[in-house]
């Protein structure tokens, strides 16, 4: 089953489920509260938008998810938990699910919570002039909403979904102020208005985002103590994209605390008096490269199992991560339903056996070491994206280095505009991104077929294309026994792997750093921060 977890940043944590003995001292804390002060947290990277629906970043979520609530919760033992809706019926078929919401919520500009809003934030998540992004996902298969009363409404799916309720516990599928939406219109991800127990206040571009404590919040989660207003005025999120300066800026007490910490700073920071150290995997998709199989020679499994032999991933989480990030083996973390812990070993750098299927292929080394068929280089355009982040633009260079032993010619792409190159253009012949979900049906939105239609809208990293894949991810989405999802994400897992669709490559552990002043920053069941809790010393 999925591992989640609430956890309280009071110094070194295990990433396994708190014990008795944390939840004790979380209620020491709080009785301990005290309100007012301001948090300053470090984040590596900005933000893309502040909206919700239209997000595509891990880093938005982590500031966003403080404005905007959820219907339901995911506990830490993994069930569904009421938030905005008090109580669900789910039709007989499973394409049905009835919410009743609660009737004392208002958005921070004033607009009442009620089915209305619910209905207009599904609908837009489903509206290509929204051009949502991962909500889409999400959401499907999302068709209607039907408003029964001012709250009670009624979800129609096109077919059963059992990852919808987890789907929306999560902070993509938060509910926005309609109000808000029509006033601001493309700009809402810059001025965002929820329920959340923080009002949005501010944000510089690549600078500051500033929020406030909602002085009408009383309907937190049941994943936190305090589900009043929260004990902190303010929280603001800095974006300091460079490790030492982001890290360093702790310890100098310039800010309270920061995420990302590098490996190298992991050890000293368990034994710095001054600062706590929280490290904890997230699950979901690893960071893992895409193969563009829309373009040749990737588009054949040889040439990309010539890759996978080549490429020496055990040798990239060593030199770069000195052994403080897992190596991933699967297109799916450890710790969610269905992930196949007979993968891990199964591919091993084997140079002579990639040379030989480039051999077969065609491709004679040249004098410069590269490979040419029909008078045409082998080149691998490898694109990322800028900053730095986690390092991975120094994953690039080690596989340049690794692909020339084999004749590829690696040419290294990093750009600030994902959306145009990646997304848009699809303009690369290797990818990497990463996802954190709550459930293997997000699978389906990597590896499933989409229709040109969706194409137009984003071009699904990858690409590929297979019938029998197509229907194991059809079965996965709709069957309720969770035995027979679990073999069935095995077979997926397996399919993926063995025709090269992609390289697994580390499964991110989300570290913060913090000040001992700071007390109760506590993480959601995907790792996400959650700052209800929060006090200052």
């Amino acid at each position: 089953m999925i591992t989640a977890f609430v956890l309280l940043l009071t110094g070194c944590s295990s990433t396994t489920n708190p014990s008795s003995n944390a939840v004790d001292t979380n209620k020491k804390v709080q009785s301990q509260a005290k309100p007012g002060g301001e948090l300053t947290y470090a984040l590596a990277t900005s933000p893309d938008s502040l909206d919700p629906h239209r997000s595509g970043l891990a880093v938005a979520v982590r500031a966003f998810r403080t404005i905007f609530d959820s219907l339901v919760v995911q506990a830490p033992d993994n069930t569904i938990k009421p938030w905005l809706a008090t109580e669900w019926t789910i039709s007989d078929d499973g394409k049905s699910y009835t919410f009743k919401l609660r009737k004392d919520v208002k958005f921070q500009d004033g607009t009442p919570f009620n089915s209305e809003a619910v209905k207009f934030s599904f609908d837009r998540i489903i509206d290509p002039t929204t051009q949502a992004k991962n909500a889409v996902a999400l959401l499907k298969p999302y068709k209607s909403s039907e408003v029964l009363d001012e709250y009670t409404i009624k979800i129609n799916l096109s077919t059963p979904s059992t990852a919808f309720l987890s789907n929306l516990s999560q902070a993509m599928l938060g509910i926005v102020s309609p109000t808000a939406v029509k006033k601001y219109g493309d700009q809402f991800g810059k001025h965002p208005v929820g329920t959340g127990p923080f009002k949005f206040v501010s944000w510089v571009e690549n600078g500051d985002i500033v929020v406030e404590k909602n002085t009408d919040y009383h309907w937190g989660p049941s994943n936190v103590e305090n589900k009043e207003v929260p004990y902190l005025d303010k929280l603001t999120f800095k974006i300091i994209p460079e490790e030492a300066t982001r890290i360093g800026s702790v310890q100098s007490k310039q800010v309270l605390a920061a995420e990302t910490v590098p490996p190298q700073n992991i050890l000293a920071l368990k034994n710095d008096t001054q600062t706590q150290l929280l490290q904890v995997n997230t699950i979901g998709l690893p960071y893992t490269l895409f193969f563009n199989q829309r373009k040749k020679p990737w588009d054949d499994a040889k040439a990309r199992q010539a890759v996978q032999l080549a490429v020496d991933v055990d040798a990239i989480v060593k030199t770069l991560y000195l052994n403080t990030y897992q190596r991933a083996w699967s297109p799916l973390t450890p710790g969610i339903l269905g992930y196949d812990e007979s993968l891990k070993g199964s591919v091993k750098p084997d140079i002579e056996k990639a040379n030989q299927i480039l051999d077969e292929l065609g491709y004679v080394k040249g004098a410069d070491g590269i490979r040419v068929k029909d008078g045409k280089k082998l080149t691998l355009n490898y694109v990322d994206g800028a900053p730095n982040r986690e390092k991975r633009n120094d994953i690039a260079v080690i596989i340049q280095q690794q692909l020339k032993k084999i004749g590829i010619d690696v040419q290294i792409n990093i750009t600030k505009d994902i959306a145009i190159v990646v997304q848009k253009n699809a303009d690369y012949d290797l990818y990497g991104n990463s996802q954190v979900n709550s459930d293997p049906n997000a699978l389906r939105a990597f590896y499933h077929t989409t229709t040109p239609e969706e194409e137009a809208i984003v071009k699904r990293l990858g690409g590929g294309s297979n019938s029998e894949l197509d229907r194991l991810l059809e079965e996965g989405t709709v069957e309720q026994d969770p035995a027979k999802r679990e073999e069935i994400y095995k077979k997926v897992q397996q399919f993926i792997i063995k025709d090269a669709w992609i390289l697994p490559i580390y499964v991110f552990p989300y570290t913060v750093a913090a000040s001992k002043t700071v007390n109760g920053i506590k993480f959601d069941s995907l790792g996400y921060p959650l700052f209800n809790d929060v006090s200052i010393k």
